[in-house]
């Protein structure tokens, strides 16, 4: 089920899917999806939503995996892969796309007022406290502290908002 708000504004360049399997996607007022944007109902059945306010930059990719959830007023800069999944990997004797995938931990979770800066990637089991900031080319792999300043692969604080 594909929900989006009359006072949404989605690119038509950007390719959101339906779902086969009964994924929800569902964009609030007020949101900005820019060109180029992806969001592909796979890996799991998880359930996106993106809240009031969010602007989603070009060529960002949302897996929808074990659900993603974007809070309000939330900035994601170009090209970053929300990926709310994990591939199983550990019979050698067959092909890793015939594994499937590893049991959930959790989806990503993006709070309010969260900055997300461009390339950046976000794994499931992530999750993005309130008025956080992720630095450009960062890998999100577990919680991030609310109004942290949070930069680097591994993601490490490098400050507090405000400071």
């Amino acid at each position: 089920m594909l929900k989006i708000s009359s006072s949404a504004q989605v690119s038509t360049l950007a390719d959101i899917e339906e779902s086969k399997r009964g994924t929800k996607i569902e964009i609030d007022d007020r949101v900005f999806i820019d060109s180029f944007v992806r969001i592909r109902p796979v890996g799991g059945s998880g359930n996106v939503y993106v809240g009031k306010d969010s602007f989603i930059n070009s060529g960002c990719v949302i897996f929808s995996g074990n659900g993603v959830t974007i809070g309000e007023f939330v900035l994601i800069a170009p090209n970053c892969t929300l990926a709310a999944t994990n591939h199983s990997y550990s019979v050698r004797d067959k092909t890793i796309r015939h594994q499937g995938f590893l049991p959930s931990k959790g989806g990503i979770r993006i709070e309010d007022d969260v900055w997300v800066g461009a390339n950046t990637t976000i794994l499931d089991g992530a999750i993005l406290r309130q008025g956080c900031v992720i630095g450009a080319g960062s890998l999100v792999r577990g919680e991030v502290e609310a109004y942290s300043v949070n930069s680097g692969n591994p993601l490490r604080k490098i400050g507090m908002r405000g400071e």
